[in-house]
């Protein structure tokens, strides 16, 4: 890799690394966007001049160095180029999740004292307004959807491509201003500003530097062999630090191409269409896509049906070994041939995995016989430990050395150590810089001498040197018996179902564990079809004789699970109910990542965990709802309370007792 020190002068930043690529990958492919059914395409050279322009623009609009720049919208390389563009000005991009709601953008917005709004479209301009209010430093609007725009007001509410207009105008006049700007960063400077998903509280603003994005970039490329001629589909939320890191910061340090879908509707379709070389994707997407073949499968003729089924064995069996370079027996390798001819690659060019030389997941664990279903393919789909604060990588999986049951090595340059209580902490050049306008939450996290407490409990294996992840710390407890509560292992088990979307696991301090538990609307909604099951609502559905039935028997087969693990088997789920709602991030009770709210849901449904814990068969509930609009509402169900089958060797302890 060739040196980036640049002609701006200073040390390395996304701005130098954008001239660099600029001058060495001149043609190639930076960026593609599919509008319209097309796929548009520009070059590192062409993304150059499109990021001055702006920047310039900017410039001349009034923006200073140290300003923050709220930049919300769907996946756009306008958008990622408005991140660069605001940093070669010296100001800090600030990424806000698009779904979330005005109040939440009033806090972001206000928190971090944004004077400057990049926004996608309408829908993102008007939420803005509506809180405008309560922005005592917001004074320019950006907007880069003209649709539904040309009444508004535009005293202070311009059009992108009149900003970038606005820039090359002023060229003559700026240019050496925005090189002293551009010059002038260095890896002290800031990159980017990302919130936490705030679990347990108020978002923080995350500060991370140029050291942290562009050094991070460099030894996780490094770990992987990623390369220039790569390429991703950047889909996942700007906001979130795994999308900047994949879609920037390495697209950056490596030169390789950002590809963006149509919308979240089409996102499917262009991962086919792309066929990234390189992949990200949380679990539930790939426990999505594993509910989408199954349900197909079970649509199809006899004869595809058991093909399918009797490659997909052999490949459970071999897949994993031949992809690791373990050794095979030659029939063995000849049947898994063949497989590939018939069933694995044309799954694989179905799902848009078929190019993937590196594929990632993480965020949640992900069940290990779906982890292994993919790699049995022969996708290389690995896991990693990461946090917003560590810039992402904390570990990670090397190849030949992929299990289900750990997350990996320390990343390059990282090291880890566990504290008495099993907590993880972690050090590296990715630590973030701060907590913005939270000297108090940083210094709990970060300590004089850079170790960063995760909130994770887990421990590393002695002879492998793997990171296995218990549960949050602040999760993991007693129960009244003194046996460990690690409500994840639990939830991550019975999510491995098809028909389970979410399971919240309780019992801390108490003598026995009960569950909430959503279903999957798609995967049950399909059977129901089959079975000529009418519905009229999730609720109802939820609800379902044959549906409560399923997931008992399911909770059942975790129950012998969890009782097979000495140390966590009193985590048994005694009773559960199937919620009437989903868990929804828009009613508070996930984050925009969808990490459960723990504490919010275990307090907006004590009715029903009452009602678990004592001994009714049914409870009636009213509960508080979001709508797409915003519009507030309730609705009201009565609940049936499902007693679950506990696995012989908890029944032993409580005959006992």
């Amino acid at each position: 890799m060739a040196d980036v020190r640049t002609r701006a002068g200073g040390e390395m930043s996304l701005p130098a690394l954008l001239q660099r690529n600029a001058e060495i990958y001149a043609d190639r492919p930076a960026y593609r966007e599919k509008e319209y059914g097309i796929w548009q395409s520009w070059t590192w050279a062409e993304t150059e001049k499109e990021v001055e322009a702006l920047a310039l623009g900017l410039l001349d609009l009034g923006l200073r160095p140290g300003d923050f720049v709220a930049i919300i919208g769907r996946n756009r390389p306008y958008l990622y180029w408005s991140m660069v563009a605001v940093q070669s000005v010296g100001a800090v991009p600030v990424p806000v999740y698009q779904d979330a709601v005005a109040e939440e953008m009033a806090y972001v917005l206000s928190h971090c004292g944004a004077r400057f709004v990049i926004a996608g479209d309408q829908e993102q301009v008007d939420k803005v307004l509506e809180v405008q209010d309560q922005l005592t430093g917001l004074e320019q609007m950006v907007y880069l959807d003209p649709r539904g725009m040309r009444k508004y007001d535009h005293g202070h509410l311009h059009a992108f491509k009149d900003v970038q207009a606005r820039g090359r105008k002023a060229t003559l006049a700026l240019a050496d201003e925005l090189n002293s700007r551009r010059g002038g960063l260095d890896y002290s400077s800031t990159c980017v500003m990302l919130y936490t998903s705030g679990t347990t509280g108020k978002p923080k603003g995350v500060v991370l530097s140029n050291r942290n994005v562009v050094e991070t970039a460099k030894n996780s490329a490094k770990f992987d062999g990623l390369r220039s001629d790569d390429s991703i589909l950047s889909y996942l939320p700007m906001a979130w630090v795994g999308d900047f890191i994949f879609s920037v910061g390495q697209a950056y340090w490596c030169g390789f191409c950002t590809n963006c879908p149509e919308s979240a509707d089409t996102m499917m379709t262009d991962l086919r269409e792309i066929g990234p070389s390189y992949f990200f994707a949380p679990p539930r997407v790939f426990e999505g896509q594993l509910t989408s073949v199954m349900i197909r499968m079970e649509d199809a003729g006899r004869l595809k049906r058991q093909m399918f089924h009797h490659f997909l064995a052999h490949a459970k069996k071999v897949g994993g070994r031949i992809l690791d370079g373990k050794p095979v027996g030659l029939w063995d390798r000849l049947k898994y041939s063949l497989g590939n001819v018939l069933v694995y690659g044309p799954l694989k060019d179905t799902l848009g995995y078929g190019r993937i030389r590196v594929g990632y997941t993480a965020g949640e664990a992900i069940g290990p016989e779906i982890f292994d279903f993919y790699r049995s393919l022969g996708i290389n789909l690995k896991q990693l430990y990461g946090q917003t604060e560590a810039t992402v990588f904390i570990t990670q999986q090397p190849d030949g050395e992929v299990r289900a049951d750990t997350v990996g090595v320390p990343s390059p340059k990282v090291e880890l150590k566990i504290d008495g209580s099993g907590e993880i902490f972690y050090r590296s050049p990715g630590v973030f810089v701060e907590y913005f306008n939270n000297p108090e939450s940083t210094h709990k996290t970060k300590d004089a001498e850079g170790w960063v407490a995760t909130g994770d409990a887990g421990f590393i294996e002695e002879k492998s040197g793997h990171l296995r992840i218990i549960d949050r710390a602040k999760d993991v407890g007693k129960m009244a018996d003194g046996s460990m509560f690690a409500p994840k292992y639990v939830e991550n088990k019975l999510k491995f179902y098809p028909d389970i979307l979410e399971a919240v696991l309780f019992g801390n301090g108490r003598d026995r564990c009960v569950a909430f538990i959503n279903i999957d609307l798609t995967a049950v909604g399909n059977w129901a079809e089959r079975n000529n099951i009418a519905y009229a609502s999730y609720q109802e559905l939820a609800g379902h004789p044959e549906v409560l039935k399923t997931i008992g028997a399911h909770v059942a087969e975790v129950n012998k699970s969890v009782a097979e693990d000495e140390m966590l088997s009193g985590c048994q789920v005694h009773r559960f109910v199937v919620l009437h709602k989903e868990l929804d991030a828009d009613d508070g009770e996930l984050t925009r990542t969808r990490k459960v709210r723990r504490g919010f849901v275990e307090e907006k449904f004590q009715d029903i965990l009452a009602a678990l814990y004592g001994g009714a068969t049914e409870v009636s509930t009213r509960t508080e709802v979001t709508y797409e609009d915003g519009r507030k509402g309730a609705i009201s169900a009565t609940l049936a309370i499902q007693d679950a089958a506990v696995s012989a060797q908890v029944a032993r302890l409580e005959a006992a007792e």
